[in-house]
């Protein structure tokens, strides 16, 4: 019997220990914005061990693009398989992952006319999940990272704001239009109307070439960057534009090239880098 009790206690200790190795995803929790006036879902990772410790973690916020919503990350981009690997081998240290939807109402993650989801971002989305889970919520404990649409979003955020994030890590990103010709063609596939005027303003915060020429180097500077763009990926111009400019200004940052087009096969292999990466801040490098 005293060995059938201990077998068992092996075996449950063993089970307990197995389900501890795993992180959690929670993709369809939902909160109250005021100033987009209804419910916004957003999907949450929690690492392996965030129920049985009291501590605090670092936070990613990881970005999902055009025509995806908060669950690309957790379906298509596997980001608990990834992240739950990336934590037990060392080369990630646990932290929480916020994926906001911004597909929802308006597709995109800034502000245009009377659509302030970049507002929301900041002022309701961050506050809300820092308060609810046990979030660090200083700039070193803080990263941003996502593709395409994300990626931008990614860009965008981090320049507007240097000051909250310790790494920014946009992928496969759009970097904003080239063109006034091309924002003037993208309002109009949106059919709305804006002045001369108001597309310029808009052209200027919501290029990345143009932000890394007003925003002062300093700022930009303290913001640790990682671009990754695929060798067939359609958005190649853009992020190559980027990298030079940021080279020219002496910009530190890590541009990587690899064999890949748009795609999520592309994501999948770029994630465990930017988890990387990002853990280097969170762990003082």
């Amino acid at each position: 019997m005293k060995k059938f009790v201990l077998m068992f206690v092996i075996m449950f200790a063993a089970s307990v220990g197995l389900q501890a190795q795993h992180g959690k995803v929670f993709d369809n929790l939902s909160m109250k914005s005021e100033i987009l006036k209804m419910e916004r879902k957003y999907a949450v990772y929690l690492p392996p061990d965030y129920e049985t410790s009291e501590r605090s973690y670092p936070v990613l916020y990881l970005l999902h693009g055009a025509t995806d919503d908060h669950t690309g990350w957790v379906q298509f981009g596997e980001v608990l398989r990834i992240t739950d690997a990336a934590i037990k081998d060392g080369t990630a240290t646990p932290m929480i992952i916020v994926m906001p939807d911004a597909d929802t109402g308006r597709m995109g993650y800034f502000n245009a006319g009377d659509w302030k989801y970049e507002d929301f971002f900041f002022e309701e989305l961050m506050p809300h999940v820092e308060k609810k889970y046990r979030i660090k919520s200083e700039k070193r404990y803080r990263a941003v990272a996502g593709l395409s649409m994300g990626g931008g979003g990614s860009f965008m955020y981090a320049l507007h704001h240097p000051e909250l994030f310790s790494s920014a890590c946009p992928l496969s990103a759009y970097i904003g239009p080239l063109t006034m010709k091309e924002l003037e063609d993208r309002m109009k596939w949106y059919k709305e109307a804006y002045s001369k005027a108001e597309l310029k303003t808009y052209f200027e915060r919501h290029n990345v070439l143009e932000l890394l020429e007003t925003v002062p180097v300093a700022d930009v500077k303290s913001v640790r960057w990682y671009i990754d763009c695929g060798d067939d990926d359609f958005l190649y111009e853009g992020n190559s534009l980027v990298h030079i400019s940021m080279k020219k200004k002496e910009i530190p940052h890590e541009y990587r090239v690899r064999d890949g087009r748009h795609s999520w096969t592309y994501w999948r292999e770029a994630l465990p880098s930017v988890l990387e990466f990002v853990s280097d801040a969170f762990h003082q490098y």
